[in-house]
């Protein structure tokens, strides 16, 4: 088959991943794919060998509100794909790579549109309420990234969708070559206690929470803590909240750092996007991960933690808790509770007992997902739309 998958953004994390290692496999299988990119952030994203892969470049505009840019990122998308080869598979990654394949189809220029649901927003705006409805409901085959989605899909939008999950390759992200002083050195902060957090800052990771629960904990976290974000702004990223954020900062006393490592006198260091080659590197140098979400749809950055050996508190809901058990491979606290996320932190950060535990069991929890089920469930989806 020739396969085209497309995805809004280049940033390392969730969706775009999912599009890169999907067409990474799908090409082992002996499939022509290609992969097309939305990049936007400054950050490209190549994918192995026998992937085509096409940046398409979205010059930032200093103050456009989301629904516009959305709007316009669509656009040049779809004028980006209206003159490339025709494909067997149209396979987008989201609401926006949705929207520019369905202008496509209407205009007769690409024939079928699959879609894969990470998760459904809660969208306050009209225009992108639309965008998502017409990208679950108007393409012809719309998967999840879980069952928990693929039953929302159900029970909302009256639509059924077959569930192709994510994966990890956890002999990447376990087999790191450095121990943990020598990965903190490189990533700037040698000697200190690292809760780290992926997926930069925005209200659905939970990220005001995180900053209070941090400013909770610190007193009670060994050596000099640190509270570390990656992760940068896209598309989807709504000034106001990250005004908030830093406004809770300077409430709470946190002195935030901007850029990659963090001084001595830094609580706080948003370190931008980390190349997905150096994410192991990240993983090993941190010494809890906090993923305090709102809403997810698999929960990618968990799987890679566990790979890595990195005890993870998240937040408790119902997709996490579909392969993740609470005080067996993590801890979880309820979604929105700052005091008791505080709480996870400070018994992950002072218990080696515990992360023992909770690490080992990880490990195995990491090794039941795989990239080759995520691509053989694509296949079956593919040619049940083709035989059709």
């Amino acid at each position: 088959m020739r396969i085209r998958i497309s995805t809004y953004s280049a940033m390392p994390r969730g969706g775009a991943v999912h599009a890169r290692r999907l067409s990474e496999e799908l090409a082992a299988r002996g499939h022509e794919v290609e992969l097309w990119v939305v990049a936007m952030e400054g950050a490209g994203m190549a994918a192995g060998p026998g992937v085509a892969t096409h940046q398409v470049p979205l010059p930032p505009v200093p103050g456009e509100p989301v629904p516009a840019r959305v709007a316009r990122a669509a656009a040049v998308l779809a004028d980006a794909l209206r003159t490339a080869p025709a494909a067997d598979i149209d396979h987008a990654q989201d609401l926006l790579s949705a929207r520019a394949l369905l202008s496509l189809r209407a205009d007769g220029v690409v024939a079928e549109v699959v879609r894969t649901v990470h998760h459904v927003d809660a969208c306050t705006d009209g225009f992108l309420e639309e965008c998502q409805r017409a990208s679950i409901q108007d393409v012809d085959r719309c998967v999840a990234v879980s069952a928990f989605w693929a039953e929302r899909l159900a029970e909302e939008f009256g639509v059924s969708a077959a569930v192709v999950p994510n994966g990890v390759d956890p002999d990447r992200f376990g087999g790191c070559p450095l121990d943990r002083a020598e990965a903190g050195a490189r990533m700037g902060w040698p000697d200190r206690t690292v809760v780290l957090a992926v997926g930069g800052v925005q209200p659905r990771k939970g990220s005001r929470v995180l900053l209070e629960a941090f400013a909770r904990a610190r007193g009670r976290l060994p050596g000099s803590p640190l509270l570390v974000i990656a992760g940068g702004e896209g598309l989807f990223t709504d000034p106001a909240g990250a005004a908030a954020w830093e406004d809770d900062a300077v409430r709470l006393g946190l002195v935030v750092h901007h850029g990659p490592g963090a001084p001595a006198q830094a609580d706080v260091a948003r370190i931008g996007v980390v190349d997905d080659d150096a994410m192991p590197t990240l993983y090993r140098a941190a010494d809890v991960l906090a993923f305090p979400s709102t809403r997810e749809g698999f929960g990618l950055v968990v799987v890679e933690a566990m790979a890595s050996g990195l005890p993870v508190v998240t937040s408790d809901l119902p997709v996490l808790a579909e392969f993740l058990r609470a005080d067996d491979d993590c801890l979880m606290t309820p979604v929105g509770d700052a005091r008791l996320l505080a709480q996870a932190l400070v018994r992950l950060a002072n218990d080696d007992a515990l992360r023992a535990h909770l690490t080992g069991r990880a490990r195995q929890t990491a090794r039941r997902h795989s990239w080759a089920t995520t691509a053989t469930r694509a296949e079956a989806v593919y040619r049940d739309l083709l035989a059709g």
